[in-house]
Parts: structure tokens; C-alpha cells; sequence
């Protein structure tokens, strides 16, 4: 079969990329397809340095750093490659890349990290955090928007089959396209992450600091625990507001961005893993758990999916049900009462089942059972 995988744009290595990088492991004679690529040299190993085929918009002024703000040229962008040569149309897709073009008798499988987040049920904060819910550049955005969920919505017929990150997605695809969807869940490098059983007395947080993130909870929850030592990890446009919270404490460290290797050591000596975002899947709570530390996570999205609650046998952590300071207090002193349940062996064999090779299998296979079937019509 001749392949071709799409991908929505190509400038760093996140958890969108990791999915890819193991699809390409399957495919790797496969042509690789983006809206833009502006990968540098030493970044390429994870697409297999292979040449991309990129759209208009890699050519458009300033798109290195501004390319996000051409999402209403991408549809069109993406409806240009010719496909038809191919068999099998395999899209990665969080935002525009499940909308390119195929024939009847091409098969295209699209996995969803999520339909286009700020389009559909997230709008709302979106425009908010952008300062677009008001004014005329907000009447725009809104324009915008609402084309994009057209178009979304329209170029959900072309996909064949939908795989999701996580049932929290698969949940997100049934409301916005009514359609059903595989749950294969992302592959998180635990074999990366060894297991730790002696902790320190700190709790850890790491994460872009962007406002969905919700580290400035974090930070104020344990600015009023002041015998509760918290480690912060990472930069981002929310980085001054923390900055200011942490200020007032002592018993809070801000280290600031920080490479994958300190972050690996910080999280494997933590005594526990703060996390507060609503996440499709969220890889970083899997990489804790794989260093056999407890997680302490907002109870939304996919936390739900990859940590073990109190309520469960082997818990890997609790949740907290708001956003919000004092909710997470709460569940640090239950987490506090608790901890003799969460055993650091525990952690570690949940955060298995998320392995790379697990996700090359399932997947693998669910191809092929696709291909089968379509052979059988």
C-alpha cells in the first residue's frame, strides 16, 4: 500500500509529535504531509528526517513564529495536496489536518488529539483569554470561529475511521461530529522515567505557564500551606503573575524552564505530582507515575483516564473537583491522610500501560483490521 500521513504543523516535539513519531515507526516508507515545517536539523530524527510536504502558508511572512495566526487560510491550505495516488490516508490531527481530500476508494483514518479546541466547547475561554469576547476584533474572531466549525464539521464525512487519544475525546467527536471513534491512547516514553521509591518532602508542578494550565492555583493553594514545600517548573505569558504569588512565600521555588533531564530527577524525588489542567489525555501525569510518584490532579478530562483514584484498588492519586485554591488544599491534606495507600509500585505499573510499544501494537492492529474489512466489502 502506498501511505501518506498528515500532520498539522511541524515546529517542535510535543505529545502531538509523539504520536507521530511512532505511526512513522509503523510507515516508514510513508510520505510525510504538513502545513508548515519549520523543524530544525537536530529535531528531524523523530519524522525520520524525511522531506515534508508543506502548504502555501510555509512561504507566508513571518509564519515561523506567527503561523497559528493563519488558521483561517489552512483549510484551503490543506484542500490543495493531491492525494490520490495514495491508499491509505493515515491524519494526526488536533486541528486542520483530518480536512484534506480523499477519493472513495482511498481509506483515511484519522487520529484525533481533539476536534479544534478553541472552534468548539472551549470558544468561550479561548476569546476570553485572548481578549477577544468583546469589540470588533472579537466579532471577527467570532467569524472566524464559526466558519471553522463549518468546515470542521464538513470535512468530518471524509474520514473513514476516527481514533481518539482518550474517551474524554472520544466523548468530544461523538458530540461535535456524531460520529464513534477507536480509543488508542498516546504513547508516553516510560522507559525514560525509572521508578523512585525514596521521596523528598516537596510536592512538584511542571508545566507551561499559559492560563488553561492553571499553575497560578497551584501556587496560590500552597502559598496558604506554608509548611508545604513546592517546586514549580516552567515558563510561559502567566509566568509574571505566578512570579508575583510566589514572592509573598517562602516555601515555594520557581526553577523556571528547565531541561527534561532535571525535570525527570525533580519528578522522580517529589512526593507527590500537582497537575490542574482539564487535559484531552496528559502525558506529564503518566511520566510521574512511570517515576512512581503519586499524582494530585483536577478530576476532569483525561486525569481520569490515567490516574487510579482512592475509590480503586493500587490508587495512584486523588482529585480535586474545582480549579480552584482551596479544592486544591483539600486535596493535598486527603492525599496527606491517605498516603500509606499510594504505593510507588503502584504508580509505576499503571504508567505501563501507556508505552510506546503498546500503542505500535494497538494500533498496528486496528489498521489492519480496518484494511481487512475493507477487503471483505
Amino acid at each position: 500500500m502506498k501511505v501518506a500521513i498528515i500532520h498539522d504543523w511541524l515546529v517542535t516535539y510535543a505529545g502531538a509529535e509523539r504520536v507521530l513519531e511512532q505511526i512513522l515507526q509503523l510507515f516508514p516508507r510513508a510520505d510525510l504531509y504538513s502545513v508548515v515545517d519549520f523543524l530544525s536539523a537536530k529535531q528531524r530524527s523523530f519524522i525520520l528526517n524525511k522531506t515534508v510536504t508543506t502548504t502555501s502558508i510555509q512561504r507566508y511572512p513571518w509564519a515561523r513564529t506567527k503561523y497559528r495566526s493563519y488558521l483561517p487560510f489552512m483549510p484551503l491550505a490543506v484542500e490543495q495536496w493531491d492525494l490520490s495516488a495514495y491508499d491509505l490516508v493515515i491524519s494526526s490531527s488536533h486541528a486542520v489536518a483530518k480536512g484534506a481530500i480523499t477519493g472513495p476508494d482511498q481509506l483515511h483514518i484519522s487520529y484525533v488529539h481533539s476536534p479544534i479546541r478553541y472552534a468548539w466547547d472551549l470558544q468561550h475561554q479561548y476569546l476570553r483569554e485572548a481578549g477577544l469576547d468583546g469589540g470588533l476584533k472579537g466579532l471577527v474572531a467570532k467569524l472566524i470561529l464559526h466558519y471553522m466549525r463549518m468546515w470542521d464539521l464538513r470535512t468530518a464525512h471524509g474520514v473513514d475511521h476516527f481514533v481518539a487519544n482518550s474517551e474524554f475525546i472520544a466523548r468530544r467527536i461523538r458530540k461535535v461530529y456524531r460520529r464513534d471513534a477507536m480509543v488508542i491512547y498516546p504513547p508516553v516514553d516510560i522507559e525514560n522515567f525509572s521508578l523512585e521509591t525514596a521521596k523528598d518532602d516537596y510536592y512538584l508542578t511542571a508545566s507551561r505557564m499559559v492560563a488553561y494550565k492553571k499553575m497560578d492555583s497551584i501556587v496560590e493553594a500552597f502559598a496558604g500551606m506554608p509548611d508545604k514545600k513546592l517546586i514549580v517548573i516552567g515558563d510561559g505569558p502567566d509566568s509574571s503573575k505566578i512570579k508575583a504569588w510566589a514572592r509573598q512565600v517562602k516555601n515555594i521555588e520557581l526553577l523556571g524552564y528547565q531541561p527534561s533531564s532535571v525535570l525527570r530527577e525533580y519528578m522522580q524525588k517529589a512526593r507527590a505530582f500537582v497537575f490542574a489542567a482539564e487535559e484531552d489525555f496528559g502525558i506529564t501525569p503518566v511520566e510521574a507515575q512511570a517515576c512512581g510518584t503519586p499524582v494530585i490532579a483536577y478530576g476532569k478530562g483525561g486525569a481520569l483516564e490515567t490516574i487510579t483514584g482512592l475509590d480503586q484498588e493500587h490508587p495512584t492519586g486523588v482529585f480535586f473537583s474545582e480549579q480552584a485554591a482551596q479544592s486544591i488544599r483539600d486535596a493535598v491534606f486527603l492525599f496527606e491522610r491517605e498516603t500509606e495507600q499510594i504505593l510507588p509500585a503502584y504508580c509505576r505499573k499503571n504508567a505501563e500501560r501507556f508505552s510506546a510499544e503498546r500503542f505500535r501494537q494497538e494500533f498496528s492492529g486496528y489498521i489492519r483490521t480496518i484494511i481487512g474489512e475493507k477487503d471483505n466489502e
